[in-house]
């Protein structure tokens, strides 16, 4: 048991969680404050947002349950193969996942008595490791991953609602940009606090696209001012 942590091992659930959050809050206050430059009533906006919440999370979920499941299948049919040519030329196998360790600064002899204890143990293991770079970290997870974008997803976009919800009128679009970037900030920190990261690199990148995007959207409905 290693005394450190690795924050490595948290990646495949981070990446889905962060981006779904970061999704969910960018995209859904970006809608919100489009629809409300354009003139759209309280009551709409906020069937708007809700609307945008279900659909985003929904897609997030699916997308990355597809994606997410075309590299499991790659994995997979990586691993038939690996499977197929242990089976068919052992030998051959043996002294390419030797060479594999000599390239990595191993001893010609002890490469090759490494490689023989290894296959030994679990030869499939071993090539899946060393050649294709597969470990359980790195598996890919469909349902893990849609899960955690979906949750991540439905979060996000709650905040900037909870925003148009509790704006007067007249205030919607500073309230809602207030609250969204609060959210960024937390996500940016939280983000980079749990994959060990610089948390103020963090933090800027979300709130400049986060920022750049409720801009854009805004200017958009301002420019058609008309309630879709």
């Amino acid at each position: 048991m290693p005394k450190e942590g690795h924050f490595i091992n948290r990646s495949g659930w981070l990446r889905a969680a962060i981006l779904g959050a970061n999704d969910g809050i960018v995209s859904t206050a970006s809608l919100l404050v489009g629809v409300l430059a354009a003139g759209m009533d309280r009551p709409a906006v906020l069937l708007t947002g809700l609307a945008g919440l279900t659909a985003g999370a929904l897609s997030m979920a699916a997308g990355e349950y597809v994606s997410v499941s075309a590299q499991s299948d790659t994995e997979a049919a990586d691993l038939a193969r690996e499977r197929q040519a242990l089976e068919d030329d052992p030998e051959y196998e043996l002294h390419e996942l030797a060479e594999g360790l000599q390239s990595r600064g191993v001893s010609p002899e002890l490469a090759l008595q490494v490689a023989r204890e290894m296959t030994e143990h679990d030869a499939l293991d071993a090539h899946a490791r060393e050649e294709l770079g597969l470990t359980d970290l790195a598996s890919a997870n469909p349902l893990e991953a849609a899960g955690a974008s979906a949750l991540a997803f439905s979060i996000g976009a709650v905040l900037p609602l909870i925003g148009a919800l509790v704006a007067v009128d007249g205030n919607g679009v500073p309230v809602i940009a207030v609250v969204t970037l609060l959210a960024l900030v937390l996500l940016g920190g939280t983000g980079a606090r749990l994959g060990g990261a610089p948390m103020g690199r963090g933090i800027a990148r979300v709130l400049f696209w986060g920022s750049l995007a409720m801009t854009v959207t805004y200017l958009v409905g301002f420019l058609f001012d008309v309630a879709i």
